[in-house]
Order: structure tokens, then C-alpha cells, then sequence
């Protein structure tokens, strides 16, 4: 199912670059994040966007990550559709 999703490549703490899959984009609270995946990991970034450019800055605070993807969690329960991939 991930072969039609977009792929991005991100440089992790250590310098190493990372192909990951673009799950999701989505809005809350004014703010747009990326929910990005591969074999091993599942990562939510905010993106910020500085003019014409947009980058996608990690989300240091665990409590606020985990309440942006329990909050999109409950999104996609309560739409029908697609949603197994994630």
C-alpha cells in the first residue's frame, strides 16, 4: 500500500540520511504537521514555513506529541475511509 505515497529524505540526530514515507499531512490548531514512516519508526514533525520555504522542525516535548497523534488518532476513527495503513 505505501508504493503511490511520497518519500522525503530528513537527516536524523547522528547526520545519517533517512528515506520515509509520507503518511499523513494535517492542520490542527494553526499549526500543519507530517506524519512520516519507514521500517522502523513512525515520526511527527511540525512544518514551518519561512516565507516561500517550508521545514519540518521535530517536536521535542513527548506530552505534546503524544496528545497531536492521539488527537489525529481519534480523527481518523471518526472518518470513514482508508485508515489501516496506519
Amino acid at each position: 500500500m505505501t508504493e503511490n505515497r511520497d518519500r522525503i529524505m530528513i537527516r536524523d540526530e547522528q547526520g545519517e540520511e533517512r528515506e520515509l514515507i509520507v503518511e499523513a499531512l494535517f492542520d490542527m490548531e494553526d499549526d500543519s504537521y507530517a506524519l512520516l514512516k519507514d521500517d522502523y519508526d513512525t515520526i511527527l514533525m511540525k512544518i514551518e514555513q519561512e516565507g516561500s520555504e517550508q521545514y519540518l522542525v521535530p517536536i521535542e516535548d513527548p506530552k505534546v506529541r503524544d496528545s497531536i497523534i492521539d488527537a489525529y488518532e481519534i480523527a481518523l476513527e471518526a472518518t470513514p475511509g482508508d485508515n489501516e495503513d496506519f
